[in-house]
């Protein structure tokens, strides 16, 4: 009776099995008739004009997008800015990409050009060139007599006389040495505080008469930058939907030996999902699962960039102060909303499954968004099928090119504006007068008001002075308060008696700016006042003001040192648990760690204090950063080259790995161990989370994926040999040797292999 019941319970099982394997197999091939659909359904991707790239846009609803500029009048722009007189200069990256294997990049065919509206209707109609037969330009600035113009690996300015260029000087000659063309420096965003910011780059740029000063900063993002009304900083990386500044730009960045500090490069808007409007199996690792959803739709950012903090006047009360972010491969324009208390910053994409501006034209390709002084959003469409590089151009993603004849047309580009449909957007004129300049730092659309600071510092007129100190004394108005201060600080008259009464203010973001101009005004005459004023605050636990008192220490050093290290032991001791705090002490402290760290820990033995805990990092990172061989660039040359052009910008040049986009390779386990492992990862790439040493790595705080490069033609063998030596014997590292043969055994061993490892794949391996 037993045996039968069992034998019954079995059939029934395999009954079970066998409809439930058969309804699998159904279900299985309805999916993949529904991929093959949808394939078909966005099988073609032809060249649109820009009148029909428009009907394939969805809009939020009250929102009219209108044409600026199309081509043949403009042609791959990558980056613009407007001139007081509301002409778009224009940099044209015509030579990117042509095909994808990058024939002819490095012919100069990039541009700088001048569009104009002779007209009056709000569309440019007229276009002079500036510059030509440049090697793909990525980003410019225009400041005081002429135009800052960035054309790798090289910074150059030239002096502007009707409209012409007639003197060059070079500004920096390693701007954007090492990367490709994904990851080198750009943005060139001159921010409230007079200096010049960049994405993916640690350099700040500033014009002080005829010589231009270079300062180190934060590495921020990878392509766009943008500020708040604040001069706070936001960016991105390519999975990233927005990272940013909790503090002013220029605080925090004086000692190398600190990786990181907090309040710094910090996530604001950590969803990163996206819902393109059709199929995206034109992204590089669209075969991957969990890259395309069901639908084929791109699931979260892979291209973000040319973020904008909206502050026009247009759009109303509850899109001011929104992030704006642009994802060229899922054809769509992100918006978020974010949240500001105290000095944090918090946000919310502004959606569930939808976009502000989403197409279904795959040749839509959003890759910087800016503020106009009209009021509108202006939108850069570099339109053109290939937008990933080749360096890491996958044999997938080639292969959907070619199916949808991506390649061509090279030669469009367009520029739009978004503006609320009940609305008109007028252009402001900048009047030549500077009292009436004074007068629009007050003016409702922030862009105004930057152009207005802008034009009154590179003006160098020092006798409108009482006007702007009026402006300033005016608390009602903090906006127009803040930039007649930043005005000040350019043109050299702002002194302590300006910013005194801002730095008692009740107002923090007041108050934060006069922190943050402080640091030019410290001097051997007054520090002592900021001492007794910054003694108080800490007396009375002012969390809010505590990040910059202590960034503003470094300031007192060269008058008085021992004030300043009085100074930052009683910080520490008031504010040992404030990550913020603890950061902004340890940034003073440039090859004094070590020092710092026995003399407090002798006053504040508890390890559990976030300042020791920071302190005892930073100290050994110090240490690991010590190269003590020699020089490996003459015994591995290829290597050391690629490194500095492929694997720095994510790595660092001290291999200690940079926030938000990679791990270290210095004492990594992964990089000394097993070399065929190594081989693994450089070839194909790894992507998730890695345990390096007791810490896992992943996502935020590095980004998602490393590309591979076993399809990019460029690298031999041998390259790729030298390239792994270079790093296994580089920083603190000593490898045993890899011969170009142990790098071709792993590319036959995966032959065919699209998908990067994973570290489970990587523990697996035999």
């Amino acid at each position: 009776m037993r045996s039968r019941t069992y034998f019954l319970s079995f059939l029934v099982i395999g009954i079970i099995v066998l409809i439930g394997s058969g309804a699998f197999r159904q279900i299985e091939r309805g999916f993949a008739l529904d991929s093959l659909l949808i394939r078909k359904q966005f099988a073609s991707s032809p060249a649109l004009s820009a009148e029909e790239s428009m009907k394939t846009m969805q809009l939020e609803e009250g929102f009219i997008i209108k044409i600026v500029a199309t081509e043949p009048l403009v042609n791959t722009p990558v980056a613009t800015i407007f001139d007081k007189t509301g002409r778009i200069w224009v940099t044209e990256m015509e030579g990117y990409m042509p095909d994808t294997v990058g024939t002819g990049e490095e012919q100069p065919k990039g541009r700088i050009v001048i569009l104009s509206d002779k007209n009056g209707d709000g569309v440019m109609d007229d276009r002079k060139i500036f510059l030509d037969s440049l090697i793909l330009p990525r980003a410019i600035c225009l400041i005081g007599n002429g135009i800052l113009v960035a054309e790798s690996p090289r910074l150059w300015f030239y002096e502007i006389r009707n409209d012409k260029p007639v003197k060059k000087t070079l500004v920096d000659s390693s701007y954007a040495e090492g990367g490709n063309v994904e990851h080198q420096p750009n943005g060139l965003f001159r921010a409230l505080d007079n200096w010049i910011y960049n994405a993916k780059s640690d350099r700040r740029y500033r014009k002080q008469g005829e010589k231009w000063i270079i300062e180190r900063t934060h590495f921020r993002g990878q392509w766009g930058i943008t500020q708040d009304d604040q001069g706070r900083l936001f960016y991105n990386t390519n999975a990233e939907n927005l990272l940013g500044d909790l503090f002013s730009p220029g605080f925090g960045a004086s000692n190398e030996n600190q990786k990181t500090v907090s309040g710094y490069n910090r996530k604001i808007v950590s969803n990163t999902k996206v819902y393109p409007a059709r199929a995206t199996t034109g992204v590089n690792r669209g075969y991957q699962p969990g890259i395309l959803d069901d639908s084929l739709k791109l699931v979260d950012f892979t291209a973000a960039c040319g973020p904008v903090i909206y502050n026009g006047h247009l759009f109303g009360k509850q899109y001011y102060g929104n992030a704006f972010v642009a994802e060229p491969s899922a054809n769509l324009i992100k918006r978020n909303i974010l949240t500001n208390e105290g000095y944090s910053i918090t946000g919310r994409q502004a959606y569930t499954n939808n976009e502000f501006l989403r197409s279904t034209d795959e040749r839509f390709r959003p890759v910087n968004l800016y503020n106009g002084p009209d009021g509108a959003l202006y939108i850069i469409d570099m339109y053109r099928g290939i937008i990933q590089h080749k360096t890491y151009i996958t044999p997938y993603l080639k292969n959907e090119i070619k199916e949808r004849s991506l390649t061509e047309p090279l030669s469009y580009g367009r520029i739009y504006k978004v503006i609320p449909r009940n609305k008109k957007s007028r252009a402001i004129k900048f009047p030549d007068d500077k009292r009436k300049l004074v007068k629009l730092l007050g003016h409702q659309n922030g862009s105004v008001r930057s152009m207005a600071q802008q034009l009154l510092v590179d003006g160098g007129d020092q006798t409108i002075a009482p006007e702007l100190r009026k402006i300033l004394k005016n608390f009602e108005v903090p906006l127009a308060a803040t930039h007649a201060m930043w005005t000040m600080e350019g043109l050299g008259i702002l002194n302590k008696d300006d910013i005194w009464p801002l730095l008692t203010s009740t107002d923090r973001n007041l108050q934060m700016q006069a922190f943050s101009a402080s640091r030019s005004l410290i001097s051997k005459n007054n520090y002592k006042d900021f001492v007794k004023l910054f003694d108080q605050m800490i007396v009375q636990k002012d969390r809010l003001a505590a990040p910059y008192v202590a960034f503003l220490a470094l300031a007192i050093k060269p008058f008085d040192y021992a004030t300043y290290k009085a100074l930052l032991i009683n910080l520490a001791g008031s504010f040992g648990i404030d990550v913020y705090v603890a950061d902004a002490v340890i940034s003073n402290l440039k090859n004094e760690e070590a020092a710092y760290y026995k003399e407090f820990t002798g006053l504040n033995p508890d390890t559990g204090l976030i300042i020791n805990k920071r302190l005892k990092r930073v100290v050994a990172d110090a240490e690991k950063a010590k190269n003590n061989k020699a020089d490996l660039a003459l015994q591995y040359p290829r290597g050391a080259s690629i490194f500095k052009s492929f694997c720095q910008t994510c790595h660092g040049p001290d291999g200690n790995g940079v926030t938000s986009l990679a791990p270290p390779l210095n004492n990594s386990e992964w990089v000394v161990g097993d070399k065929d492992k190594l081989s693994a990862i450089v070839l194909y790439g790894l992507t998730g989370p890695i345990q390096i040493g007791n810490k896992l790595y992943k996502s935020p705080e590095i980004n998602g994926e490393m590309p591979g490069i076993a399809s990019n033609d460029e690298f031999s063998d041998r390259d790729i040999a030298q390239l792994l030596n270079y790093i296994r014997n580089s920083w603190s590292n000593k490898g045993d040797g890899i011969a170009p043969k142990d790098v071709t055994d792993i590319r036959n061993k995966f032959k065919g292999r699209q998908k990067p490892f994973t570290m489970d794949d990587l523990n697996g391996m035999k």
